[in-house]
């Protein structure tokens, strides 16, 4: 008879359109969770693009043109995210590039998870809808190259990956448009409306969501967002410090 897996620490994923203050829950629960419950992390596991071009740019000779190709292919995708059409290769390449650190990162956060450590991920990978944040940049289905058709289908096979990890609980602040664009005015206003319409609809493999109304003040946010940590952690094991024999 085959040992059962251990069960992992809980994975709690934050999501929501920018400016909806991931990044800010997320560091106050982390906090938060260090203090009370045990050890914890925050895991990004979004494409990080912006921080790929800064990397890019600081390398000598190539950097400002290789920073420059990043901005520009990435900007392609958004436009064209729900056209059933395959990417050139070299667009193919940085989206797939994309995908690789994405997925180095989440293997990062499934080590912490193996080493006991409750992980707070700051959005997650979603196969719901490709018109929607988180999701794959190619669809297999598109037609194209054999070269780039087979960096579509790793890139599926590595969310199918991600996403068979389903999240505990999954926290989704929603925004506001005229919010979420005050929050983060050098972002294209019709860019946060499609996010705000589109996310709702996002499922994450049937994972326990909780919907929180991120417009709110901060702090009524996140006592919203204790309020709703508080039974995953406590129903997995895991009594608050001062509950602790």
């Amino acid at each position: 008879m085959e040992a059962e897996a251990p069960t992992l620490p809980p994975l709690i994923a934050l999501v929501g359109c920018d400016g909806s203050g991931k990044s800010t829950v997320g560091e106050e629960l982390l906090a938060w969770i260090n203090k009370d419950y045990g050890p914890a992390a925050v895991a990004h596991l979004g494409k990080q693009q912006g921080n790929a071009g800064r990397s890019a740019r600081s390398l000598p000779l190539i950097g400002n043109w290789l920073g420059r190709l990043i901005k520009r292919k990435a900007s392609v995708v958004h436009k064209n995210r729900t056209v059933d059409k395959a990417p050139n290769t070299l667009a193919a390449i940085v989206m797939h590039a994309f995908t690789l650190r994405r997925l180095r990162r989440y293997r990062r956060m499934m080590a912490l998870r193996r080493k006991g450590i409750i992980v707070i991920a700051d959005r997650y990978p979603q196969l719901d809808t490709h018109s929607a944040p988180d999701s794959p940049d190619m669809t297999v289905t598109a037609q194209g190259s054999r070269f780039v058709r087979r960096l579509a289908q790793r890139e599926q096979s590595a969310f199918e990956w991600m996403t068979g990890y389903v999240p505990d609980l999954v926290i989704r602040l929603n925004v506001d448009l005229d919010t979420a664009f005050a929050r983060k005015p050098d972002h294209r206003r019709e860019s946060l409306a499609r996010k705000i319409s589109v996310l709702p609809q996002l499922t994450y493999s049937g994972a326990p969501i909780v919907e929180i109304d991120a417009s709110q003040p901060l702090d009524q946010v996140l006592a919203a967002a204790k309020a709703a940590v508080t039974p995953t952690l406590t129903g997995r094991g895991y009594p608050r410090s001062g509950d602790r024999p």
